[in-house]
């Protein structure tokens, strides 16, 4: 099957899209990437989606909009990225979060916008789409969808160690995924990646930058030991795994509660942060003990980050590039996998999926075509291996 996957995560920085084959074979299932890549937000989509994102208030109208505008986004980035593609089967496109509910540990709703139906329309196939809430519907935390990937991807590995593989995305949110010899897997967010420190460096620069480009700002600076003690004190580092969060818990105003009045430069705040990300995810390992780790996601192309969680976990942490998944599209790569195991009916176990209560993930809009004949799921649906195009050739 051949998935057109879509997804802009919490960094709201653009449409991930990846075309990509997955299909089943005598020993699990195969996954091949044929194209990746990013889809601009306009400065009105972007504008709008990161109000959102941030939580002001939108009336209805505006609500109104953002979905609207959102799917019609996607669309957009569907028909572009399908342009010149062999037959494509299914568009899978998880939109964007703008909310996830957690109260007490518990996730009692989320929250993703753009209408499916814009994309049925624009690409004549059928769109799976609102790839979380099954779980949640059924006692889950919704999150992090990565571990289903991780799970079946990296179990050959740490079965050939003979010890844990970990996986880490470092999007808006941090979370890892911990894969054991046995074939076990755990996966939760550790707390903010990129977020605090986009937020921070969007406002003090009245949003000339978006993001510390290569670290530059995180170098300049020095470390200031009170504001990250302030910073690690959030209650949510000492809660139990699994567990789940998400930009409504870490915002800008994290930061400014955390400072209590005391004006720093921007290089010291923006180190800070990134040690935040470093020390809070070298933390979350520290139990595991994995042989490897494998990263993804804006934070790996951060060198000062790279070496940050190097120092911290004792061992080499590597992109996924060099595991044949670019780190800036495994999120629209793992979306693929969960079209695939949506359209073939094979339930999604997430960390926090109470025992027997694990959902088929998705709802699907066959406005605009019906699901194409699926070859039936691996009898072992539980290993992943990627393939390279010359694999295939």
């Amino acid at each position: 099957m051949r998935v057109l996957a879509l997804q802009s995560g919490t960094s709201a920085d653009g449409i991930d899209a990846a075309l990509v084959t997955v299909e089943p074979s005598p020993d699990g299932l195969e996954l091949e990437i044929e194209r990746w890549g990013t889809e601009p937000w306009l400065p009105d989509e972007r504008d709008l989606v990161r109000r959102a994102v941030h939580g002001d208030r939108l009336d209805p109208a505006a609500w109104c909009a953002l979905e609207t505008m959102v799917g019609q986004a996607f669309a957009r980035a569907a028909v572009r990225f399908a342009d010149g593609a062999d037959t494509v089967d299914v568009v899978c496109a998880h939109g964007q979060t703008v909310f996830h509910g957690v109260e007490a540990g518990v996730v009692w709703g989320t929250l993703q916008v753009g209408e499916p139906a814009w994309i049925a329309r624009a690409t004549g196939l059928p769109v799976v789409f609102n790839l979380r809430v099954a779980d949640v519907a059924a006692g889950g935390m919704g999150a992090p969808l990565i571990t289903a990937f991780d799970e079946r991807w990296l179990a050959a590995s740490a079965e050939s160690a003979g010890a844990p593989v970990a996986s880490l995305n470092l999007g808006g949110i941090a979370n890892v995924q911990v894969v054991h010899p046995d074939g076990r897997a755990a996966g939760f967010d550790t707390g903010p990646a990129n977020a605090l420190l986009d937020a921070w460096i969007s406002r003090a620069t009245d949003g000339a930058e978006a993001f510390d480009r290569d670290g530059a700002h995180a170098r300049a600076g020095r470390v200031d030991g009170e504001l990250l003690g302030s910073l690690r004190a959030h209650p949510y580092f000492a809660l139990p795994a699994p567990k789940t969060t998400g930009r409504e818990t870490f915002t800008i105003r994290t930061v400014d509660d955390a400072l209590d009045g005391r004006d720093l430069p921007l290089a010291d705040i923006c180190a800070t942060l990134l040690e935040l990300t470093a020390t809070t995810v070298a933390d979350a390992l520290a139990d595991a003990a994995p042989a490897r780790v494998v990263v993804s996601g804006g934070g790996a192309r951060n060198p000062v980050l790279m070496a940050r969680l190097t120092e911290h976990l004792g061992l080499p942490v590597e992109p996924s590039d060099a595991w044949g998944i670019p780190a800036d599209a495994r999120e629209a790569v793992m979306f693929a996998l969960l079209a695939y195991l949506s359209a073939t009916r094979v339930p999604l176990v997430l960390p926090g999926t109470p025992a027997g209560h694990a959902a088929v993930a998705g709802q699907w809009d066959l406005s605009a075509a019906p699901l194409p004949t699926v070859p039936a799921a691996s009898p072992q649906p539980h290993r992943l291996r990627v393939r390279t195009r010359e694999e295939r050739s």
